[in-house]
């Protein structure tokens, strides 16, 4: 796709002659959610055990879930809250190597989780355990797609390479493994690779995979946040230079929250201002912010132009959830973590669900300012139809793609 590269310099050099919003888009206050709420000072969820499962590949009784239960994917299904969540089972010791699985919970009120007690995505005897033991299957994000069912990306860890890999399902419990993300892409081979967020628009309570462009794009990557774009969610290609590099689209700040990396959170909102991207931020201990926890997580938000999504628009300066109480600075992650991975609209109200300490799991409910499209199949039709985009402005996007 090297129209599409030649597009990326272009339109990253000459961003003026295509201005998305109005001037005061710099203000994240504006575009972006604007207050975090804490509505539970204990976790919703946490280790289980009393849960078993038997390891198909080695045939030995796991105690699944009795480690740890954390960074879960979030999304709403009959007027439930659902969550699919990584659990550690107590073989190993240290972060990276106990066995990861996923467990599939469900919630009336986004609070109080009924849980299954099997996992729903695991190793197993299939074409993906070189790629899935004796790591696990780790930090899934998931939204709906526009043909129907659900589409989750995951983290592949065989304790070797951690590998960006997808999966679908009909009901969120039985998923069919597609394996590695970039395994049609030629010029990437099977390479280190994280944290898929899929951008999506919102209908009501349902936040589905959109086009921009005539194509479905996804952030992904942890230090550094990357881009990769789709015909049919399955087979991803990541924006690469012709030399090969990967695209950065967006990158750690010196003093800043997000010193030492940054790192996709749940799915992307396709909003009237652009693109909001809830991430992951890590706080440097020697170039961070001094008056964060060296070493912690946080969260943080970036806009990216609604028209051309690799190209960033604004960005906060200060966290928007940080590790405050105890189950989110005392745990596994020794350093004190938030992780975001899980992002719902549900009874009028944003739940934001993270990770804390790579231990347990707790909610946040977001505010926001800005509206959300709905029923828009594409960028181009949602730019066009509101009027945000001259004429002019259309006659240049027909010359380029």
């Amino acid at each position: 796709m090297k129209w599409l590269i030649v597009c990326l310099f272009f339109l990253s050099a000459f961003r003026e002659t295509f201005p998305s919003t109005k001037d005061d888009l710099i203000d994240p206050d504006v575009w972006g959610f604007s207050f975090c709420q804490r509505i539970s000072s204990t976790p919703v969820l946490g280790p289980h055990p009393a849960f078993f499962c038997t390891c198909p590949i080695n045939g030995r009784q796991v105690n699944w879930a009795k480690k740890h239960v954390f960074n879960p994917a979030a999304i709403v299904r009959n007027g439930k809250v659902c969550l699919i969540y990584r659990a550690e089972d107590e073989t190993g010791k240290g972060i990276g190597s106990h066995t990861s699985r996923l467990g599939f919970a469900e919630s009336m009120d986004g609070l109080s989780f009924t849980c299954y007690p099997f996992p729903i995505l695991f190793p197993d005897c299939d074409a993906q355990e070189e790629h899935e033991f004796p790591g696990g299957c780790e930090d899934p994000r998931i939204v709906e797609m526009e043909t129907g069912g659900y589409l989750m990306t995951y983290t592949q860890w065989n304790r070797k390479v951690a590998a960006l890999a997808i999966a679908t399902s009909e009901d969120l419990v039985h998923w069919k493994k597609w394996g590695y993300a970039f395994s049609q892409e030629k010029r990437v081979k099977r390479r280190w690779s994280k944290s898929g967020s899929i951008i999506c628009r919102q209908e009501g309570d349902r936040l589905i995979a959109t086009k921009i462009l005539g194509k479905y794009w996804m952030y992904w990557g942890d230090v550094t946040i990357h881009m990769a774009y789709s015909d049919e969610l399955i087979h991803w290609n990541p924006l690469v230079l012709d030399d090969e590099a990967l695209v950065n689209v967006l990158e750690p700040r010196e003093g800043k929250f997000d010193s030492e990396l940054v790192e996709p959170g749940p799915p992307a909102l396709l909003t009237e201002h652009g693109i909001v991207l809830i991430y992951n931020g890590k706080n440097g201990r020697e170039n961070g912010d001094f008056l964060l926890d060296p070493e912690s997580y946080v969260v943080g938000q970036v806009l990216f132009d609604r028209n051309f999504p690799w190209v960033p628009i604004s960005r906060t300066d200060e966290p928007l959830l940080k590790p405050e109480i105890d189950f989110e600075r005392f745990g596994q992650y020794r350093q004190g973590a938030v992780f975001a991975q899980g992002l719902v609209h549900f009874e009028n109200r944003w739940l934001l669900y993270y990770g804390a300490a790579d231990s347990k799991i707790g909610v946040v409910s977001l505010e926001k300012q800005q509206t959300f499209f709905k029923g828009c199949d594409s960028v181009g039709d949602v730019a066009d139809n509101c009027g945000i985009v001259t004429d002019e402005q259309k006659r240049e996007r027909e010359l380029l793609f």
